[in-house]
């Protein structure tokens, strides 16, 4: 087992290195940079010559794009983020590392709870639908599964905020707080409440959205245990139908159910750009979409691979958690 994860170390570390020259040279080579962002208006009013655009260019690193240029570029990049300096970003004007810790426990709470919904409601209902199929229920079921799965993010968001936000008046608009409450310092229940009020929304949208492929996913996989022959042999043994299910069929699903383990450590600690960029959450997708569209490259490059050493991670626990759900696999 020590021999298989030390492999799958040494492969994750080639991983990380081609993903971030990759990430890199399409960050440098994107049309405009965040140079080019900041001074458009003060080039277009004369304020500014296009030798002072070149020379702040240099101060950031930005003026050489040449795949030369580029290399070097990222040789300092890697340096630094080696000796554990992910660099400053340019947008937020504070190091890559702070904004990700100040950021990140948002998404990541908003992605948890999601998450534990998904499970706790997709996954029952995928149970039930396999074991009626071809029932109303089961129809049903799939038919509302397809449509949250279909449904973009956003339209549901407006979906959500129009109904239940504007015309309703349950739930705030946007943002994490009401900016028209003022809390006393020590009304901590009270700030929490409010929080937690603005984040329904946000959380029935990305729940709603997962839900679907849960339970079609489950329904799927419960479908083809309950054909086998050793199910059909267990029913013949007499034993009651919720024993079947749950005992025998559920605990196989399982097996190709821990796949997903692998996409939920990024998702979790990545964010939900479109949905946090809609209701204004000002969580670690929202400030990645702000930076990505500024061409802020030290933020964008420390977000990436921090995203990406946790997909690596999250493969590698879905392996581990094989051998733990099913005792024939063996880590070799």
């Amino acid at each position: 087992m020590w021999k298989y994860l030390l492999k799958r170390i040494a492969l994750a570390l080639l991983i990380l290195v081609g993903v971030s020259v990759l990430i890199y040279m399409l960050t440098m080579l994107m049309p405009a940079d965040y140079i080019d962002n900041q001074t458009s208006a003060a080039l277009q009013s004369g304020a500014m010559t296009k030798d002072d655009v070149q020379r702040l260019k240099e101060l950031y690193g930005l003026a050489d794009k040449s795949f030369t240029g580029i290399i070097k570029s990222y040789t300092t990049w890697l340096t630094s983020t080696l000796s554990g300096d992910l660099g400053h970003s340019f947008v937020y004007g504070k190091p890559v590392t702070d904004v990700l810790s100040e950021y990140i426990w948002i998404s990541f709470m908003i992605a948890f709870i999601s998450y534990i919904l998904q499970i706790l409601i997709g996954i029952p209902m995928g149970i039930k639908a396999s074991v009626n199929q071809y029932s109303s229920y089961d129809y049903t079921v799939s038919v509302f599964a397809m449509m949250g799965a279909s449904l973009p993010s956003f339209f549901l968001s407006a979906l959500l905020m129009n109904v239940f936000a504007i015309r309703l008046g349950l739930f705030p608009l946007q943002g994490l707080t009401t900016a028209t409450k003022i809390f006393a310092s020590n009304a901590h229940f009270q700030i929490f409440w409010d929080k937690a009020w603005h984040l329904v929304l946000p959380i029935s949208v990305l729940t709603l959205l997962g839900v679907g492929s849960t339970m079609k996913f489950t329904r799927t996989n419960m479908l083809e245990v309950l054909n086998s022959d050793y199910i059909r042999t267990a029913r013949a043994k007499g034993l009651s139908e919720k024993v079947v299910t749950y005992k025998h069929a559920f605990r196989n699903t399982m097996i190709p159910l821990v796949t997903s383990l692998s996409g939920m450590l990024p998702s979790l600690f990545g964010g939900a750009m479109i949905t946090e960029t809609v209701f204004a959450i000002p969580g670690i997708g929202y400030m990645a979409l702000r930076a990505t569209q500024q061409g802020d490259i030290p933020f964008i490059m420390g977000y990436n691979m921090f995203l990406a050493i946790l997909t690596v991670v999250g493969m590698l626990i879905s392996d581990i958690m094989y051998m733990v759900v099913d005792p024939r696999v063996k880590l070799s």
